[in-house]
């Protein structure tokens, strides 16, 4: 996952306010809770020293997704009294966090856009009559196929799904017809590079999806992933079309390019696992700009570690005497999730979280080299 999503956090100057909230609206009086949850963390935030127009900035962000249904959260970033980044979390946090302090607290936001798969969503339906042919259903009236298409990236889309694109004709045109939804689905695959279409009919009448599948070019079929179900499926507000289906299909799964870092990892570790596992090893490698990709374990929860930084990015180190003898001025201790993250988003690498259940990385931590030097 590449991580320029981050760039505007990056860009401020001073400390920035980080917040990370439980906005979800599935219970009585969500705006109650979130009011509550938005007093404790704005109460921390100003303990801790941020002034009132980024408190005032922030405040004005938290619960603008109302039109997201169903659990959620917001992720929110503020400094000087401007938002910086605001993004819908596709699950509530385990806990609410705020924070305010010289880096922000990014690692929560990204962790949850993964595994950041690009899939285009196809719902093929009937309205009226059907059968399993094409033509009328059982008591001669004309039936119609219905097609939806949704592009997106799981599971970020999750809770910020793109427009839908519908089209509907008579069954018995659907031959001659889908040719034009297929050509939609060509486009939205080139466009979004989508890694997956996933395709969903009615149980029992696989016909309008087959002709739409045998319809899509050839180097497209392996990208088919078809599911069924008894009743179309509509969207709650706010949602990506197929949640549920995508949900089982998607999670816990590595995307084409996250699944090539990885496989490259494991042959790489296997040769100098000393070089690029471990918090001392990924330390070392984004020092020198050398991490190809960061990995991270999809543990819940805060890292309790924590790092010395200076004023660069790549001033991160495991003790204040080590950046001291690079020459790095005003050292400090910060969380080591928040100095990683911003190391490597300065250092072009990208992020891709592993599932503990896979590999358990040592300290949660690893990186794929750009290049490989031996350990000291």
């Amino acid at each position: 996952m590449r991580l320029s999503f981050l760039d505007p956090l990056y860009a401020a100057e001073g400390p920035v306010a980080s917040v990370c909230l439980d906005t979800s609206r599935d219970i009585d009086d969500p705006d109650r809770a979130i009011e509550l949850r938005w007093r404790h963390a704005r109460e921390k935030l100003a303990a801790e020293g941020a002034d009132r127009a980024t408190l005032s900035a922030l405040g004005g962000g938290v619960g603008a997704d109302r039109d997201v249904d169903g659990p959620h959260g917001q992720a929110l970033f503020a400094a000087d009294g401007q938002v910086l980044l605001a993004q819908e979390l596709p699950r509530p946090p385990e806990r609410d966090t705020a924070r305010y302090s010289r880096l922000p607290d990014a690692m929560p936001l990204a962790v949850q856009r993964a595994p950041d798969i690009s899939y285009l969503a196809v719902v093929i339906s009937r309205e009226g009559p059907a059968d399993a042919g094409p033509g009328a259903g059982p008591s001669g009236e004309a039936d119609s196929v219905v097609a939806s298409l949704q592009a997106g990236r799981w599971p970020a889309s999750t809770v910020a799904p793109q427009p839908v694109s519908s089209y509907a004709m008579p069954a018995a045109q659907w031959q001659q017809g889908a040719v034009r939804v297929t050509e939609a689905a060509e486009r939205a695959v080139r466009d979004h590079g989508s890694e997956v279409i996933v395709v969903w009919a009615q149980q029992g009448d696989p016909w309008p999806r087959g002709v739409f599948v045998n319809r899509l070019p050839p180097e497209l079929h392996e990208r088919v992933i078809t599911v069924d179900g008894e009743e179309p499926p509509r969207a709650a507000p706010g949602r990506a079309l197929l949640e549920q289906d995508l949900a089982n299909l998607l999670d816990g799964r590595l995307g084409d390019r996250d699944r090539t870092h990885f496989d490259r990892y494991l042959a790489q570790r296997s040769r100098h696992r000393a070089s690029c596992e471990g918090m001392a090893a990924a330390v070392r490698a984004l020092q020198r700009g050398q991490v190809q990709a960061l990995f991270v374990n999809d543990q819940p929860g805060p890292s309790p570690a924590r790092l010395w930084t200076g004023p660069e990015p790549t001033h991160i180190a495991l003790s204040a005497e080590e950046l001291e003898a690079f020459g790095a001025p005003a050292v400090a201790q910060e969380p080591a999730d928040a100095l990683l993250i911003r190391a490597a988003a300065h250092t072009g690498a990208e992020l891709v979280v592993v599932p503990y259940e896979e590999l358990a990385l040592d300290d949660g931590v690893g990186a794929l080299l750009r290049y490989t030097t031996p350990a000291p």
